[in-house]
């Protein structure tokens, strides 16, 4: 069995104080760059997936090249294997870009049977690739997991928490997993698994690897300008507000809106 775990590098939340308003106003912001706080969970459960039921790790991210330190973070942990996706193959697209170029890498990886992803990202907090992920591998999508039970059988038992309860859900691999952070306890890297990681050569994935149709990306200059649409305002007089409802009445009715 092989489990892939999708990875963002985000700015460290508690730099993000320290931040001055020119700087938020540049879009140029001096921060340390981490591993997305929410995917660490997702990587925790997938070396724990590994060693419970056998098989092996590697985690996917996007971005620039060179970013890789929350892969590493993710390695140090005990992930065993990690690939980059150079952003340049989604050329500025959004998020329906980004889970069409992880969705690729996946299928880069063989036979990936389980993708794990975490709540959402600190910097976007949309929570949404990893859906787009699931509906470009045409695989089911599970949410708010809790407790991964089971792994046998080509199947997989889960629990899930919502705002009405829980339930224990089955379902066929292969499948992507959003988990929520009561799963587990993100390890500590240790530090052994600091020095592999430093080490570690990390591949990546470029436009000769990965293709992106061009329809599913978008690029701000690309976009048109609404139609500017005209309104007027009317304020009606009466004496009383029986005559004022009266006018309303016939002034709806002329422009057929009842």
């Amino acid at each position: 069995m092989k489990i892939a775990v999708l990875i963002k590098q985000t700015p460290d939340t508690a730099e993000l104080p320290k931040v001055s308003v020119a700087e938020a106003q540049s879009g140029h912001i001096k921060a340390t760059m981490v591993i997305n706080p929410w995917d660490e969970y997702a990587a925790e459960e997938a070396i724990d997936l590994a060693e419970r039921f056998g098989g092996d790790s590697v985690a996917i991210s996007l971005g620039k090249e060179g970013e890789i330190d929350a892969l590493k973070h993710a390695l140090a942990m005990g992930v065993g294997e990690a690939v980059l996706v150079d952003e340049s193959v989604v050329a500025g697209g959004d998020e329906w870009a980004t889970a069409s170029a992880l969705a690729e890498a996946v299928k880069a990886q063989g036979d990936v049977e389980i993708v794990l992803a975490g709540k959402m990202s600190v910097d976007g907090n949309s929570g949404v690739v990893f859906a787009g992920v699931a509906c470009k591998l045409g695989w089911d999508l599970l949410v708010n997991v809790t407790k991964i039970v089971d792994v046998s059988g080509g199947k997989v038992t889960v629990e899930q928490v919502y705002e009405s309860g829980q339930e224990t859900v089955q379902v066929p691999l292969p499948v992507v997993i959003s988990v929520a952070k009561e799963i587990n306890d993100p390890r500590y890297p240790s530090f052994m698994g600091i020095r592999k990681a430093s080490r570690a050569k990390i591949p990546t994935l470029g436009a000769g690897d990965i293709r992106v149709a061009a329809s599913q990306t978008v690029t701000w200059g690309n976009l048109r300008k609404p139609e500017e649409r005209k309104s007027a305002v009317k304020i009606f007089d009466g004496a009383t507000v029986q005559e004022k409802a009266a006018q309303l009445v016939d002034a709806l009715l002329a422009e057929k809106v009842i």
